[in-house]
């Protein structure tokens, strides 16, 4: 399989689960640290892109940037995906080590350092426990449709009370004096390697309305992830289709996407959740996170306005007007990777069997050069990945260029689950 056909589908979820093993190679090695406002400033405030259902923000490396960085809960140390940022900012107090994921593959090459500074808008750390990549194995940036250097997550969230507007897509983060009246449904947290866990209930008519512990994953695109059950496979319910769930550090993830019936986080209810069961071998027997039953995404979290209090161990949720947007799946079949050399450029790197893009004749490296008549300069990766699961039964006419040559393909979306 080509480098790019692998490294498209990054479902944040297996690249998140997969660092868990990188926060362990910190031990006795860098000292907690937090981030901290300069001078007398007690708050500051960003807007973030919003692709994909992940919040991408601009941040500061050793005085230089902006680079832009996914958000994310799910990640322990600062981790820098794209190796050329080692060199540019002449990072040093480097070590090579090997990390091990899931997935199938092997162990994958990377550096720690501990001589890293960041600097998020008035609040800067002056180290950070640092992996990089030796390889930009999960080319984030193909994925999102824009240039992605890394992953930051638990020293931000730990050093300030951070509120998340999704709707207005502005990021506030504050002292943590425990003076702010906080809004919202209070969702108790547990950590555990530095990640933040809560308790909800699932429904799904081989299990009943059970409890489940579930990572909080604001750097995972989907909705919702059911990994384990009583020590194995989550039972799958019906309908359902098989498919690449992501990719781990060590490979491809395969699994199921289907739905359960009802999903409650406190007081809220949501119902038909679209839903991963990725296979427990793959996932959970692999790095032993027999603690957890899955992960929560931030296409349910984006449903709501969400303040974290790491400090209190606390999350409050008040629904926003995405709430009741329904969770949809891709009704194509078709994963797209976007290249930005030399000119922006959108290729289908995988069809889904028995999809409609299968069965109306596409082929994996297809060219998308137009959609419904209109050039594809007209659209970005996040426009293509949203009109491609927007209504049942919706034509969409694509222009292909395959073998130099252009070809004209219609295909009916179509909800498979």
């Amino acid at each position: 399989m080509k480098y790019w056909q692998k490294a498209i589908k990054v479902q944040l979820l297996s690249l998140i689960i997969g660092l868990m093993v990188s926060q362990l190679l910190f031990v006795n090695y860098c000292h907690a640290q937090n981030f901290a406002f300069e001078g007398n400033i007690k708050r500051s405030s960003l807007n973030f892109d919003f692709i994909k259902n992940l919040i991408i923000i601009p941040i500061y490396i050793n005085g230089k940037g902006p680079f832009n960085f996914i958000l994310d809960t799910g990640v322990g140390p600062l981790v820098i995906t794209d190796p050329i940022l080692k060199d540019s900012l002449a990072i040093k107090g480097i070590r090579s080590v090997k990390i091990n994921g899931f997935g199938e593959g092997d162990e994958i090459d990377a550096f720690l350092t501990n001589n890293v500074s960041v600097k998020i808008g008035y609040a800067s750390i002056e180290t950070i426990p640092t992996v990089i990549f030796k390889q930009d194995f999960f080319n984030l940036s193909g994925y999102v449709g824009e240039k992605i250097y890394g992953l930051i997550g638990y020293n931000f969230f730990n050093s300030f009370l951070v509120k998340i507007n999704y709707v207005q897509k502005k990021l506030q983060f504050s002292v943590n004096n425990g003076k702010t009246k906080l809004k919202g449904e209070k969702i108790p947290l547990e950590f555990f390697d530095n990640k933040p866990y809560i308790n909800i209930k699932v429904e799904t008519p081989q299990t009943g309305l059970i409890n489940a512990k579930v990572i909080v994953d604001c750097g995972a695109s989907h909705a919702l992830s059911l990994e384990a059950y009583n020590n194995s496979n989550f039972p799958i319910p019906s309908p359902n289709i098989y498919g690449n769930l992501g990719v781990g550090l060590s490979g491809e993830i395969s699994g199921h996407i289907g739905r359960v019936k009802t999903l409650q986080i406190g007081r809220f209810q949501l119902k038909n959740v679209l839903t991963n069961f990725p296979k427990y071998s793959e996932v959970v027997n692999k790095l032993r996170l027999k603690e957890r039953n899955g992960n929560l995404g931030s296409d349910i979290l984006s449903r709501f306005n969400v303040i974290f209090d790491y400090k209190n161990s606390n999350m409050y949720l008040e629904k926003n007007n995405r709430y009741y947007n329904p969770i949809d799946h891709d009704m194509s079949g078709i994963e797209i990777y976007m290249t930005d050399k030399p000119y922006t450029r959108y290729f289908i790197s995988r069809l889904e069997k028995d999809s409609p893009a299968e069965k109306g004749g596409l082929l994996v490296d297809d060219e998308i050069t137009g959609i419904n008549f209109k050039p594809i300069d007209n659209y970005s990766l996040d426009d293509i990945s949203n009109l491609l699961k927007s209504n049942d039964g919706q034509a969409v006419l694509l222009e292909i260029w395959r073998k130099d040559r252009t070809i004209i393909k219609l295909i009916r979306l179509k909800r498979r689950i």
